[in-house]
């Protein structure tokens, strides 16, 4: 019979660490910029040019870190979630013979890393200057038992800002007991400027041609299920709102898309997960990455009551997550690729966004 572990621990944070919470930005030669706070390894802002050359924020989120904590609905704006990202199935997985129970924060399932994930803790930041950019390196401790993942991890995050206005987000983390480890990027884009109406005529290419369908409760069935004939066929660029009103159980289940898409590629090494194009500014966002999925949310529980920026509400759909990541509820799904780490081997993977301009 397996072990049953002690309820999770919190993570320590003091007051004293709020009061070392700092804003860093990064510009480049064509006057690209991306603004990080250390609270969460929060992107905050990514001021890229339209087709006329004309800058807008692309990322949805706040002009105060106070928002950020004390906003009503906390829908990860930006933020590295972990230490797993997306769900694990009941708040409880076994591994090594031992049952480890997480909050079930997203009622009945574990979310994000669970009540106080790496999103709302204090990291430790510095920036420095690259062969590709210059960059601001987060790094975090979290305990052993820390949200009732074992093992103390040692999480590193770095965003890099090239000239060929990418940005590149590498991660790197190392445990002393084995662990799952899941660790993406959250945040919400839209390419007309945040706060600038819904992302459902923004034309989507997804580089997969399989899915993960889900339960009532967003967890993964444990098929690769086929995207053709689906609403879920992204194998061909087309608008975000072209069939996402169709009669369909997955997106009843999800309120629209909310689905883990399995990448097609070749071996390790970057391969193309999404392109994006919005066609009044002209802007293009193209994700590569050495994960294996990709989560692709469309902001289907934004309604209006957040306000960015701008000043404006954030609107029903009113910004898209691209999460590179491994699968959800893979510690559950020994059929789905690994998202165990071992002391003496170390995580690393690393997503890029490239932003160029389509005539």
């Amino acid at each position: 019979m397996a072990a049953l572990v002690a309820g999770p621990v919190m993570a320590d944070v003091q007051q004293a660490d709020f009061d070392s919470i700092q804003l860093y930005t990064l510009k480049n030669s064509s006057g690209m910029e991306v603004s990080v706070t250390n609270f969460g390894a929060i992107i905050t802002s990514i001021k890229v040019p339209d087709r006329d050359g004309k800058f807008d924020d692309v990322a949805l989120g706040y002009d105060s870190v106070d928002k950020y904590i004390n906003a009503v609905d906390k829908p990860y704006f930006g933020a590295v979630v972990g230490r797993y990202g997306n769900r694990i199935a009941e708040g409880t997985f076994k591994l090594d013979g031992q049952t480890y129970t997480l909050a079930k924060n997203n009622p009945p399932n574990h979310l994000h890393g669970g009540i106080i994930g790496f999103d709302k803790v204090v990291w430790n930041a510095e920036t420095k200057s690259t062969d590709r950019g210059d960059a601001v390196v987060l790094r975090y401790t979290a305990k052993d038992m820390e949200e009732g993942y074992p093992g103390k991890l040692d999480v590193t995050v770095t965003y890099t800002l090239t000239n060929d206005n990418e940005i590149i987000i590498d991660y790197h983390a190392t445990t002393t007991k084995a662990t799952p480890v899941n660790l993406t990027q959250h945040t919400y884009f839209n390419l007309k400027g945040e706060g600038r109406g819904t992302i459902l005529d923004h034309e989507l290419l997804i580089n997969a041609k399989r899915f993960t369908p889900v339960d009532e409760t967003l967890i993964p069935t444990g098929e690769l299920a086929p995207v053709s004939g689906t609403p879920f066929d992204f194998t061909e660029a087309k608008a975000i709102g072209r069939d996402i009103g169709q009669e369909h159980q997955q997106l009843k289940f999800g309120l629209g898309y909310d689905h883990n898409f399995v990448l097609d590629r070749e071996g390790k090494g970057m391969a193309l997960a999404a392109r994006v194009h919005e066609p009044i500014s002209g802007r293009v966002l193209e994700v590569t990455t050495t994960e294996p999925g990709v989560q692709f949310y469309c902001g289907n529980f934004l309604d209006g009551r957040l306000t960015g920026k701008s000043g404006q509400p954030y609107v029903h759909r009113g910004g898209f997550c691209l999460e590179t990541q491994h699968f959800p509820d893979s510690p559950n799904q020994p059929e789905f690729p690994s998202t165990i780490l071992r002391p003496g081997k170390a995580y690393e993977t690393t997503t890029k966004w490239k932003f160029t301009v389509k005539e």
